[in-house]
């Protein structure tokens, strides 16, 4: 399944669009089949706001990250460090225009080019074109980590669309080299479904996690909707499906 087609498809099942296309079928049935359209409505709302506010987007995304931790000061041993990609900032002004990478990919490029240096690794980027740009994500990693961080890379990956292809393509260039061990660099909320895709590939994974979700304090302000909770929430429901879709397929 394509990219877009498969984004497409995510689109209606996540929110805003989800919970939306909900209010917008209470309403349309509130004058015509009223007993069912208002609990509609109430749970549609609930769930919007549910969805929108910090306290409850961030406790989810918890949920997802206490699937995995930090690695602590003593490092274990691998061979090779790999760090996904995570989008692109398409047509960067400041960039004379160029394609580079975006802001989640960068915390994972960071994070990434800290335990090169704490561990002398080898570094393999990962991420293709899903939108057809002409630069690969792995391609703009590697830009960033060798110009601004001043780490070198030695494999780019630059033929996947997702996860999964993250994690079969990479197999594939590592094991010329005998390499099936290896620290894994992605989001804390993404790692359940990272690492669980990289080990079905036959690597035997480290996780490294980064960009947790953390909080200074919790006030009257964690419980007012926020646009950003929304994003959040997104990720969540968007990693649920994922995991239960590699369930589905017999992951």
């Amino acid at each position: 399944m394509s990219w877009f087609i498969t984004n497409f498809i995510a689109a209606f099942l996540l929110p805003p669009l989800s919970l939306l296309l909900a209010l917008a079928l209470g309403i349309f049935l509130l004058y015509r089949r009223s007993g069912f359209a208002r609990p509609l409505l109430l749970a549609a709302s609930g769930l919007l706001w549910i969805a929108s506010t910090p306290y409850f987007a961030e406790g989810a995304l918890h949920m997802l990250e206490s699937q995995t931790a930090a690695l602590d000061g003593s490092h274990q041993n691998a061979d090779a460090i790999v760090i996904l990609g995570s989008g692109t900032y398409f047509r960067a002004p400041e960039y004379a225009g160029q394609d580079t990478v975006n802001g989640h990919t960068l915390l994972r490029l960071r994070y990434g080019a800290k335990l090169q240096r704490e561990t002398g690794k080898p570094i393999l980027v990962t991420g293709g074109k899903p939108l057809g740009n002409a630069i690969s994500e792995a391609q703009q990693m590697r830009a960033a980590l060798e110009q601004d961080f001043h780490v070198p890379v030695r494999w780019t990956e630059d033929a996947s669309g997702n996860t999964l292809e993250n994690a079969r393509y990479t197999f594939q260039t590592l094991q010329k080299e005998g390499i099936r061990r290896i620290f894994l660099v992605t989001h804390a909320w993404h790692m359940p479904r990272a690492a669980l895709s990289f080990r079905h590939a036959g690597f035997e994974v480290i996780e490294a996690p980064t960009a947790f979700t953390t909080r200074y304090q919790t006030d009257l302000l964690a419980f007012l909707p926020r646009a950003e909770s929304l994003h959040d929430s997104k990720i969540f429901i968007h990693e649920v499906i994922g995991l239960l879709w590699y369930r589905f397929i017999k992951f």
